[in-house]
Parts: C-alpha cells; sequence; structure tokens
C-alpha cells in the first residue's frame, strides 16, 4: 500500500497496485446485480422518474434496499451487509444506468448515511442506521448555502443550546440539497454560538423545519433537489453528531468518499456514452458506408476508450488502497484519518472521471449528429445529466486547489518527502535523457521513463513554486492549477502503465489491449507538461539567465520520441467497435 501523495515521489510495483482484474467473483455477482436492477427496473422508468412522480423514487430505493444496494457500507450490527468500498463503487459504477435515480442513490449511501456510520455514537447507530440500509429512511446531506458554497466553512447558519439545555435551536439555510423532497434524515451542519461548525442529524419532523420547491434544472430532472429552511428549529442535544466543532472532520472525510464515489458513477456514465456511440456509429450509413469506417469517428471512438481506461484504472487503484487502510478500523477518528489520507486521490478521481465523462458525452452527441441534439436518442440525456458532475462534491476548481495544497502542506509538515525531493532534483537530472525506442526493450519501457520524467517536471515546478512564493503560493491560483493538473496526470498516466504491465505478468488475454491503451494515454498526456512546465516558470521567472536554465531543463525532461498513436488508435477503434462497448 503507497501513502496518500507518495504517487509524485516513488515508484510502486505493478503487482502492489488494486486494478479491475483484481474483482472478486463476490465483487462481479454484486456488478451483475446492479446491472441487472438498474436494466430491468430503472430503464424503463427513465421518462416518468424525469416527472418525479410522487412515491417512486421512494419505492424504487425500497427495491434497492431489498437486494442490498443501499447497505454496502453499512455494518452488518446495524443491518448493512458491510461489503467494502470495491463493491461500494462497483453498486455506483453501476447503479448510473438508471439515470437520475443514481443521484438519489448516491446522495443516500454516500453523503447521506455515511456521516452516522462513521462518526455516530452507538445509541444513534441503532435508531437510524437499520432502516437507512433497508430503505424505509431515505437520507440527504446538507452543507451548501446561498452564500456559502465552495466555501463550506463559510455558512451562516447558526445554533444556539435552548435555555433548557434540551435542544440546540437552528437558524439559516440550505440550498442545492438533493432528495430533500421526501428524505426523512437530513445531515446538516451549523456553527453553534457563531463559530463552532458542527454536524447535526435533523429529522423531517423537526419542529421548525421546512423544505422548499423544486429546482427546475438543467439535467438529473429525476432527481430531488431543494432548498431547506432552519427557523427556530428545535433540534435535540442528542442528534449533534461527532464532536462540537469539529464537523469540518465530518463534513471533508465524507466529501472524499463522495468524490471518488462520484468518480466511479463517472467511470459508468463514460462507458454507456462510448457503448451508444459505437452502435450508433455502426447503424448510421453516409455516402453509402458505416460512419464507423471513418477514421475521424474512430479518433473519437479510440480516445474515449483511452481516457475511461485511464479513469477507470485510477479509480479503482485508489478505492483498493483506501479498503486495505481501512482494514480493522472501526473508530470514526480512525477511519477518518484514513480516508484523509488518500483525499488528494480522492479529488483526482473526481476531477477526471467527470472531465473523461463531458468528454464522452459530447463526442457520442457529435457522432449522432442532428439525432444526438433530440430526445429519440440517449445521448440527449448523457449530455444534460453530465454536467452537474463538475460542480458536485466540490466544483473541479476547489478540487485542484486541494490537490497541491494538501501536497504543500503534507510537505512542510515531514509527513511527504517532497521539499526533499525537489532539493534533489537538481542532482538527478544529468542523468535524465529521454528513451529512444529499440525495439527490444520491455514492454512500456519508454512511456513509463516518461513517467518518470513528468513526476520530475512536477518537482521543478513544485519546488521553484513554494520557494519563490512561501505561504503566499495558495493566492497563485493559475499555478495552482498546472500543479494540479501535472499531478492529475501523473496519477492517471502511472495507473494506466502499472495495470497494463500487471495484465502482461500475469499472461491477461487483454494485456495488450491494455498496453495499447495504457501507451495511448501517455502520448496524449506527456506533451502537454512541457508546456505547463515553461508557462509557469515564465510567470515565475524575469527574463533571464534563471528563465533560460530552467526552460532548458523543462524541454530536456519534457523530451520524447514520437510514437506511431494513429495506428494505435485505429487498433483500439477497432476493438471497441467489435465489441460495440467499452470491453477491457
Amino acid at each position: 500500500m503507497q501513502k496518500g501523495g507518495m504517487f509524485l515521489l516513488e515508484e510502486i510495483e505493478a503487482e502492489n497496485i488494486f486494478t479491475p482484474e483484481d474483482f472478486s467473483d463476490e465483487h462481479k455477482m454484486v456488478a451483475d446485480t446492479v446491472a441487472d436492477f438498474a436494466h430491468n427496473e430503472l430503464k424503463p422508468l427513465l421518462d416518468v422518474l424525469d416527472t418525479q412522480k410522487e412515491g417512486l423514487a421512494r419505492s424504487l430505493m425500497e427495491k434497492a434496499g431489498e437486494l442490498g444496494l443501499l447497505s454496502a457500507d453499512v455494518p452488518e450490527e446495524y443491518d448493512g451487509t458491510d461489503m467494502g468500498k470495491v463493491a461500494s463503487a462497483l453498486i455506483a459504477e453501476n447503479i448510473v444506468a438508471g439515470g437520475s435515480f443514481s443521484v438519489t442513490h448516491g446522495a443516500h449511501t454516500g453523503i447521506g448515511t455515511l456521516p452516522i456510520v462513521m462518526f455516530g455514537t452507538e445509541e444513534q447507530k441503532k435508531k437510524y442506521l437499520p432502516g437507512l440500509a433497508n430503505g424505509d429512511l431515505v437520507a440527504a446531506y446538507a452543507l451548501t448555502e446561498p452564500n456559502a458554497g465552495s466555501d463550506a466553512l463559510g455558512a451562516k447558519t447558526k445554533a444556539a443550546l435552548s435555555g433548557d439545555g434540551k435542544y440546540y435551536i437552528l437558524n439559516g439555510e440550505k440550498i442545492f440539497i438533493s432528495n430533500a423532497s421526501f428524505a426523512d434524515v437530513f445531515i446538516t451542519y451549523a456553527k453553534i454560538d457563531g463559530d463552532k461548525f458542527t454536524a447535526f442529524i435533523v429529522d423531517r419532523d423537526t419542529p421548525g423545519f421546512s423544505i422548499g420547491g423544486e429546482e427546475k434544472k438543467l439535467g438529473i430532472k429525476g432527481s430531488s433537489t431543494c432548498p431547506l429552511v432552519f427557523e427556530d428549529a428545535k433540534v435535540p442535544v442528542e442528534n449533534v453528531l461527532g464532536e462540537v466543532g469539529k464537523g469540518h472532520v465530518i463534513a471533508f472525510n465524507v466529501l472524499n468518499i463522495g468524490r471518488y464515489k462520484l468518480g466511479a458513477g463517472t467511470v459508468g456514465s463514460s462507458k454507456l456514452a462510448l457503448g451508444e456511440a459505437a452502435k450508433y456509429a455502426l447503424e448510421r450509413s453516409q455516402f453509402g458506408i458505416p460512419i464507423a469506417k471513418f477514421g475521424m469517428i474512430q479518433h473519437k471512438l479510440a480516445q474515449m476508450a483511452i481516457k475511461i481506461y485511464a479513469s477507470e484504472s485510477l479509480l479503482y487503484r485508489m478505492v483498493g488502497e483506501i479498503e486495505e487502510a481501512l482494514e480493522d478500523k472501526k473508530e470514526g477518528s480512525e477511519i477518518g484519518k484514513s480516508i484523509e489520507e488518500y483525499a488528494i486521490e480522492c479529488s483526482i478521481a473526481k476531477v477526471h472521471g467527470s472531465e473523461t465523462l463531458d468528454y464522452c458525452v459530447d463526442e457520442a452527441l457529435q457522432i449522432h449528429g442532428g439525432y444526438g441534439f433530440t430526445q429519440e436518442y440517449p445521448v440527449e440525456r448523457f449530455y444534460r445529466d453530465s454536467r452537474i458532475n463538475r460542480i458536485f462534491e466540490g466544483t473541479n476548481e476547489v478540487n485542484r486547489l486541494i490537490i497541491p495544497a494538501t501536497l504543500l502542506r503534507r510537505g512542510m509538515k515531514g509527513q511527504l518527502p517532497l521539499m526533499q525531493a525537489a532539493q534533489n532534483l537538481q542532482e538527478e537530472l544529468t542523468g535524465l535523457r529521454a528513451k529512444m525506442p529499440s525495439g527490444d526493450e520491455d514492454p512500456m519501457e519508454v512511456e513509463f521513463d516518461m513517467l518518470h520524467r513528468a513526476k520530475k517536471l512536477f518537482l521543478l515546478i513544485g519546488g521553484t513554486a513554494a520557494q519563490q512564493y512561501n505561504q503566499k503560493l495558495a493566492k497563485e491560483q493559475e499555478l495552482i492549477q498546472i500543479l494540479a493538473d501535472m499531478a492529475i496526470e501523473v496519477y492517471a498516466m502511472e495507473s494506466a502503465l502499472l495495470r497494463a504491465r500487471k495484465a502482461g505478468s500475469n499472461n491477461d488475454h487483454n494485456a495488450e489491449f491494455k498496453i495499447e491503451l495504457a501507451t495511448a494515454y501517455v502520448y496524449n498526456a506527456f506533451p502537454q507538461f512541457e508546456v505547463w512546465a515553461k508557462e509557469a516558470l515564465s510567470y515565475m521567472y524575469e527574463p533571464g539567465d534563471m528563465l533560460r536554465t530552467n526552460s532548458s531543463i523543462a524541454k530536456r525532461l519534457g523530451k520524447y520520441y514520437p510514437a506511431n498513436v494513429i495506428s494505435l488508435r485505429k487498433s483500439i477503434a477497432a476493438r471497441v467497435l467489435e465489441e460495440g462497448k467499452y470491453m477491457v
């Protein structure tokens, strides 16, 4: 198991990462159960779900509960199935075939239920978890406020202890709350005495608590999204969740889980989009031949598959690490610490997955041409529903701020040897030269060398930025964005390459295809590193010797010998069209 953030500083052996090829028979059974439920119970109702027919979402949640699809993260002693984080991610990946019902499901099982699982008292767990696990109760998560979206700690909702000491009196408003119109249990945050940010469990029938009307949304129309109003709402003191003044510990750790679960959902949705695009490309003819035979269409299909492969690889690598870290952890503080360890990777999974999905639905719609803009084909729904994922669970901009900030904070505290690695970089540079393909090297040796130099480029820019700006670096958001993008692509490239190498070592019958996908991804991503580096250096240095020297280093680190990526894409597209879907 690799510590969070260490992927930038050290190498890891392929056999030490978790990949989709490591799914157990139980994992595969869970995925099949969810896929069957989505296909048989949800898909026929997609149009009706979008009308928000009264009682429909609740009844479907009850059916999901009967199948154990709400209880994967709930311990067995509270009537859960406690299937582990990999199974939970597989549920999130496959439930997306049910359209916006996946939002209802995700808000309930993730950010709605997990705060009680992780931080609830024994009494709170006994009271709420069995109902949340079987679908008798539906949960919602209430953090966002009109003036506190990404800035969660800027919340204005207040709580004050009643004179008799039995209640906290809450006043304020929450907005954009999923499941609000029919939820029974609301995980809510308020500041006690105006400064102690604290979590509460609020029941639907709480006096002084009310729910506003449905928002009219661009997509995910079948999910409920309403504001909440607290007007002297009387919440019993026993409904404080966790410690007073420590609500941020709950909020941020639960959001980390929400981020990787969202990443799992985007992987599933991207696969659906690719499948629809491949199907249409084979059916639609122009100029007397199927459009699947056109090079530009094949390019789109291949790029979709390449990006999905990287997203899927990094997601399950990270979920496997979290599952291992959580082994034998029972206390909320232990669980929270183990999840926080991978906060960087959770943000990466969210950003990479949501942007991969937006790429896939956009290209899927383009392949459909004018028909893609009509409701006759499902890609129209995919396109509308995908857009929220770059906003959910912290916007992608906020997650890009989190990645370098967390890395630098851990470096300053000595939790990651980041500063030492940056200082040692100068000594290492003399031996770093781009490997030239020779035809007899190990598979992907050249690509692993490119990955190694991408890490050095991150250290070059990160070390320079930390030295130039110190504590003021947080204000240099353009540099932060470059560092975040570098970290995201390093993790994606490495995860794709390691998965392919592991497949080759295990004589996987699809190993050659996985090597093609990983190789193509690296050649797509790596050229951008030199561009990012020179852009950052030109900002940090005035014209002169320092800029010329460091730009020369960036050029040397960013050098690569081109590969025949067009042929790779043709081969990948042929496989996608042969299968009619994403299949590795």
